[in-house]
């Protein structure tokens, strides 16, 4: 893997399309605007007008914000492969989960502590649910 694939070069236009859509899934996930906000590490304005639709404003990424917005995207995939249920899909990142890492603790709210580390292993663990090997 070369150091040109770890680091993609997104338009503005990309970034914001997969910021709404990021946005869109932790809004089906129940998430509060705060709690989207940390997720996604982005401020309450750059929240707002993303979720405007204004198809004349773009906004500048960094690459730590896009890393948040692939885990939200590929959480979200994993739940879809995990769950045939939309309430399930939906429901699960804000159901109290039981297993060692969440410890009765909500996935979302462990994402929503805003730290990478925090997102990363909640990606982890909800993917090992479908059998992936770490």
């Amino acid at each position: 893997m070369t150091h040109a694939s770890l680091n993609p070069q997104l338009s503005g236009f990309q970034g914001l399309i997969g910021l709404r859509t990021a946005l869109r899934i932790l809004d089906k996930w129940q998430a509060s605007s705060d709690q989207a906000c940390r997720v996604l590490r982005i401020s309450r304005s750059t929240y707002t007008r993303a979720r405007q639709g204004d198809s004349t404003w773009s906004v500048a990424l960094d690459l730590d914000q896009l890393q948040r917005i692939s885990f939200v995207l590929n959480i979200h995939a994993t739940l879809r492969t995990l769950f045939d249920n939309p309430d399930n899909v939906y429901g699960f990142p804000a159901m109290e989960n039981h297993n060692e890492f969440f410890n009765g603790r909500k996935p979302l709210d462990v994402m929503a502590q805003g730290d990478m580390i925090s997102l990363y292993e909640t990606f982890r663990r909800i993917d090992t649910l479908r059998g992936a090997q770490w």
